[in-house]
């Protein structure tokens, strides 16, 4: 029997842990990830590449260790309980090595579309058309495991939204300003500003 084959499209911890998934399967896998590395959202780049968003410089992961780590590869004691972005990456780095994965993943490679193949309904199959070093490619597939996330591409400025010139500020003298969890990191990043 053939092996069925499997697209993974980005390589942060769900694309890494689906790779691992379907390897384990003695399914045929290849993971496609859009820039030279793993990592996704939690590689902070000084100037991120065209379309591409990045995190901030001093992001602390707001998810406890034992609730973001892989059930098949613990974190190591001497990592934070949360995290720097860092950690985070290099936690990613030290599974990808640890189970081998890093040969199947096609870095530098743009994912241009996924749609169903005209016999899809006796085949089953996908067409997942890909870029990589300029040259566009049609591959096949039986399977596509789609681990790029809501944070892909970057937000649209402000300035985009129709009417945002015209909305009223309301003053903010004697106003009092609450903070939750995640802004306290968004404080820390921004304090050296003040």
């Amino acid at each position: 029997m053939t092996k069925k084959k499997i697209a993974v499209i980005g390589s942060e911890d769900c694309g890494l842990s689906s790779l691992k998934c379907c390897l384990d399967e003695d399914l045929k896998s290849v993971c496609f990830e859009r820039t030279d590395d793993i990592g996704g959202l939690c590689r902070y780049q000084e100037y991120p590449e065209e379309g591409r968003v990045s995190i901030y410089k001093l992001v602390i992961i707001n998810t406890s260790k034992e609730m973001m780590c892989f059930s098949d590869y613990i974190i190591p004691d001497h990592y934070l309980n949360f995290m720097h972005n860092s950690q985070v990456l290099e936690y990613f780095r030290m599974y990808a090595k640890n189970f081998n994965l890093l040969k199947y993943i096609q870095s530098k490679t743009t994912v241009y579309s996924v749609k169903k193949r005209p016999n899809f309904s006796s085949s089953g199959q996908w067409e997942v058309v890909t870029e990589c070093e300029g040259k566009k490619k049609v591959n096949v597939f039986d399977g596509v495991v789609h681990c790029t996330g809501h944070h892909t591409n970057a937000n649209l400025s402000l300035e985009s939204f129709p009417g945002i010139s015209s909305f009223y500020i309301v003053p903010n003298n004697n106003k009092k300003v609450v903070q939750g969890s995640a802004s306290f990191n968004q404080s820390t990043n921004m304090g050296h500003l003040l």
